[in-house]
């Protein structure tokens, strides 16, 4: 796929906040990259760090364009943000990952490799995450069902019902059919709502050999019986939106939150560490907001 004239039309949106070198490597990583009709949407959610003087050798509005939010919106805001931009600026495919995610040469040769052999009959492709040790990222696995990751990844095209914001491409048209994803989530569970409303009307699938690399601080992913003090707060827009995600889902859905809650439960008051009040008073309250919940979902 090296023939420009052949290649279709991709922008790639990137959120960032504040992460200024990691930004730097993700921009660099898709300019390198093999498929070459590819130009790149940096959405800055109001960096404080020098963000866009950091960047600037890049950015020169047709290639890279940089778009400041004006205030941080959160991952959510950002990528509601960002898809509407790229919508509007017309490009037919939409890629989007945050600013921690590295992509390999081939990363989205491969995505529009199956775009090809599918005639573009899918709601969304997801690219196979590792993390920087190599392994699988576990807070990127793809789901085939409400609660079944995928595990087995020798399979070259892989169903699937949800996928996270690293590395995740679909065409304009969705989102011209399902609008954009929930800005007032702020952060946390946004991925699995845009992905499940898309797989809720078209088959969607994990392309295993399309590979990126997600430099996530670490390979744990979101934990409130392990996380420190001050980040505990921001559960209770973890709990909340996933609520809103499984009521989506009917009677099965809610069992699986009540069901997660009492294992949740479990672990705080076994853990070995303080502020088990508080965490689960964050996880019975924001369940109880959540059950009330209802964001708006806007359309292009």
């Amino acid at each position: 796929m090296n023939n420009n004239k052949s290649e279709k039309k991709v922008i790639a949106v990137v959120v960032t906040y504040n992460r200024k070198e990691l930004l730097k490597e993700c921009i660099e990583a898709l300019i390198n990259q093999n498929y070459k009709s590819c130009n790149i949407l940096i959405v800055d959610n109001n960096s404080t760090d020098g963000t866009r003087e950091h960047i600037s050798k890049y950015v020169d509005g047709k290639k890279v364009i940089y778009d400041n939010t004006g205030k941080n919106l959160g991952g959510a805001g950002g990528f509601n943000y960002g898809v509407k931009k790229a919508y509007e600026l017309g490009y037919d495919y939409i890629w989007i990952m945050d600013d921690d995610c590295i992509v390999h040469k081939d990363s989205l040769e491969k995505l529009m490799i199956e775009d090809e052999n599918l005639q573009g009959n899918y709601g969304f492709l997801s690219s196979k995450v590792l993390w920087k040790d190599g392994n699988i990222c576990k807070m990127n696995r793809q789901r085939k069902s409400m609660v079944g990751f995928v595990r087995d990844f020798k399979e070259d095209i892989i169903p699937i019902e949800m996928a996270t914001f690293v590395s995740l491409l679909f065409k304009a048209s969705v989102v011209k059919e399902v609008g954009l994803p929930i800005k007032d989530f702020f952060i946390w569970t946004d991925d699995l709502e845009y992905t499940r409303r898309i797989s809720l009307k078209y088959k969607c699938y994990l392309v295993s050999n399309s590979i990126v690399t997600h430099k996530s601080k670490d390979n744990n992913g979101a934990n409130i019986v392990k996380d420190s003090p001050d980040r505990l707060e921001r559960y209770k827009y973890a709990y909340r939106n996933e609520v809103y995600l499984y009521r989506r889902e009917g009677i099965k859905g809610m069992l699986y939150v009540h069901l997660r809650n009492i294992y949740t439960y479990l672990r705080i008051l076994f853990a070995n560490n303080e502020n088990k009040i508080k965490k689960i008073n964050i996880v019975n309250q924001s369940t109880k907001e959540g059950k009330k919940f209802n964001p708006k979902i806007e359309k292009v």
